[in-house]
């Protein structure tokens, strides 16, 4: 067996590894950049070696400054974990070449399936069914408009290198074609160094199901079931489900026993993922790429089945058979997994940074949470902004969804934005149950996925009565108001936020055995309140009403089932001259990142979505436009530059 384990990745996969390594006595190394100096998978290990600055190019995908932490820690195996350099061929042979065990697939396997193009020619040879598309070495735009035309309209392009839903992207006709290549060369070649791309048939409502396999290096292969990883937003997976719901078990039987040819053709060994777009009209299956390594959504697959596939990946790596009985696997009840992300839904899914103040996640039987972060850590912009992947285990797929929205009700992360408040919704939507799943589904129904924040009225009261009755006590009775206290009169007190932008008042009074909220266009009835921070519980006019309330700074980050709110508290009396307001005409980073490409000079007339600049921050290009018809007054940015949210970018003024 392995006894010393380098894990050669971040974040909640590091802390993942880790946990299964220690059950099997296998002592753990972390590796870290400048910019993960204090992080949750360094402080978890049981050593830690220094690899480079915050880059990834110069820390996590440097594979000398890997190979040198292993010996300097004397480290006999390495885990590539997922992302960074877990499917990189020639990293697995540098290893090899080391003396030190790779726990992946043979170099030979993952490169095969590692460019697409080679993996569907392949595939063809075997029988295996794959979309009608291009996969040739032919990558000039003549070539690439030739094979869009015999496959037709729409299709999908991706780079053959690499995988992961961020990457595609959906060319509906012939004049998307010429920009659609320019963009995904670029981002080819920045995210894998190749530009190599390949065109496949779009489908319009496929489901994405994915098959787990097993392969040990004595010949042994065999499949753990599927996941359904359908619910996306563009191309990206949200939430991942096992088994997958609604899938006849002749089909189930089909895919499994294909994903095992699939590992048998290319001589696969260790844990991998053969993935499917399934067209449920016809009952056909194709497919579409193999992941050799773990995939972020195996969880489901644990605990639908009761097992560890790190723990699997380990014992494989070390030479020993499959102890796993095919005829003895049994799915146990469903399983479903959310991915809570730094972003923010109501900025386009922006990526977001900053730092951690509270985590709360709820303490229950049903429910497991992988993280690489904690209260008191910070989120930058150089990696990935997952932050943790929350799963459920119900007895069936109904229960296991009551499950999921009860567990997002209660998890509260902040003060940076998340995507928390979007799974809530989409956990909440009980169509996705009813209707058949697709793709699309979600980019189909976000509007209504982005929920109304918690009403205004009820987010002031429960502010109000939270900032006065803030202690580990019952506040039911004027005796535990101490603020403005008389013999023989009703306490009150007013309070003032600031609330999208306008300023709101409210005055709490007791009187009674009873609060009153008195609003400008209504009064309300408070009692019953139990205040322990975080928490508050009261009755609102007779109806239970419950919130978790977190501070930063002078805001207050208000959650009730499911809704959220951010209110700042200001002082009764605004401060003379204080003036929040922006210059007009400005253009603000809406993120901190780089500046990778800069379109725009002082004296340029510019049109309505002219792009202006590209910002580039978590692995990702964002385009800022004019918009509307402008002249740039003054550029205060350069190509290369790293910038923080807020920063201002651009002066415009309006075109006459």
């Amino acid at each position: 067996m392995i006894k010393t384990l380098l894990i050669a990745n971040r974040g909640e996969i590091a802390c993942r590894i880790m946990r299964s390594a220690r059950q099997l006595g296998i002592h753990t190394v972390a590796v870290y950049s400048d910019a993960d100096r204090g992080a949750r998978h360094v402080r978890e290990a049981d050593h830690a070696v220094a690899i480079g600055p915050a880059p990834a190019s110069e820390s996590y995908l440097n594979p000398q400054a890997l190979l040198d932490a292993c010996r300097a820690s004397g480290a006999d195996a390495l885990h590539p974990g997922y992302g960074f350099l877990a499917e990189n061929a020639g990293f697995a042979r540098a290893c090899a070449e080391a003396g030190i065990c790779f726990v992946g697939p043979p170099p030979e396997a993952m490169e095969l399936m590692g460019a697409k193009h080679a993996a569907l020619a392949h595939m063809l040879k075997h029988a295996i069914p794959v979309l009608p598309g291009y996969h040739g070495r032919q990558q000039d735009d003549e070539s690439l408009n030739a094979a869009a035309l015999d496959i037709g309209y729409p299709l999908m392009i991706k780079p053959s290198a690499g995988g992961g839903g961020k990457w595609m992207q959906v060319v509906n006709d012939a004049q998307q074609l010429a920009p659609a290549l320019a963009t995904a060369r670029r981002i080819a070649m920045g995210a894998f160094g190749d530009g190599q791309l390949i065109l496949e048939r779009y489908l319009r409502q496929p489901r994405h199901i994915e098959v787990q396999i097993l392969a040990d290096c004595h010949g042994h292969c065999l499949h753990l079931f599927e996941r359904d990883c359908s619910l996306q937003r563009r191309h990206q997976k949200i939430i991942e489900e096992a088994p997958a719901p609604d899938l006849d078990e002749a089909v189930r039987d089909r895919l499994g026993q294909c994903a095992v040819a699939v590992a048998k053709a290319v001589a696969y060994e260790g844990a991998g993922t053969v993935e499917f777009l399934y067209d449920s009209s016809g009952d056909e299956f194709y497919f579409m790429e193999m992941n050799t390594r773990l995939q972020v959504e195996h969880p489901v697959t644990e605990m639908v089945l009761g097992l560890d596939l790190v723990a699997e990946q380990l014992r494989i790596a070390a030479g020993e058979s499959l102890a796993i009985n095919p005829e003895q696997l049994r799915l146990a009840g469903h399983a479903i997994e959310a991915r809570i992300y730094a972003e923010d839904p109501h900025r386009n899914f922006l990526p977001a940074a900053g730092a951690i103040e509270w985590f709360d996640i709820p303490d229950t039987d049903q429910l497991r949470i992988d993280s690489g972060v904690s209260a008191g850590d910070r989120v930058g912009i150089d990696y990935d902004p997952m932050l943790a992947k929350l799963i459920v285990h119900g007895a069936d797929r109904v229960s296991a969804q009551e499950q999921l929205k009860r567990a997002l009700d209660e998890t509260a992360i902040g003060p940076l934005a998340t995507n928390l408040e979007f799974l809530r919704a989409l956990a909440a939507d009980r169509n996705w149950l009813a209707e058949p799943l697709d793709t699309g589904y979600i980019d189909h129904t976000m509007a209504q996925l982005i929920h109304d924040p918690l009403p205004l009225d009820r987010a002031l009261i429960l502010a109000g009565v939270w900032i006065l009755g803030n202690r580990d006590r019952c506040a039911d009775s004027a005796w535990d108001l101490l603020q403005g206290f008389r013999l023989n009169l009703e306490t009150a007190q007013s309070l003032r936020f600031s609330a999208d932008g306008t300023v709101q008042e409210i005055r709490i009074g007791t009187g009674s055995g009873a609060w009153t909220a008195q609003l400008p266009e209504a009064q309300y009835r408070v009692n019953r309140i139990r205040i322990q921070p975080p928490r508050i519980e009261c009755r609102l006019d007779g109806e239970a009403c419950e919130a978790t309330i977190h501070r930063h700074g002078d805001d207050l980050h208000i959650l009730s089932r499911g809704q959220v709110r951010i209110l700042e508290h200001l002082p009764l009396a605004a401060p003379a001259g204080d003036d929040q307001t922006s210059a007009e005409g400005s253009l603000y980073a809406p993120m901190p990142g780089k500046i990778i490409r800069l379109r725009a000079a002082a004296g340029d007339a510019v049109s309505p979505g002219q792009e202006l600049l590209v910002l580039e921050a978590m692995k990702m290009e964002h385009t800022l436009a004019a918009p509307a018809a402008a002249k740039v007054v003054s550029v205060h940015c350069t190509e290369g530059e790293l910038v923080e949210e807020g920063s201002l970018l651009l002066n415009l003024q309006a075109a006459d």
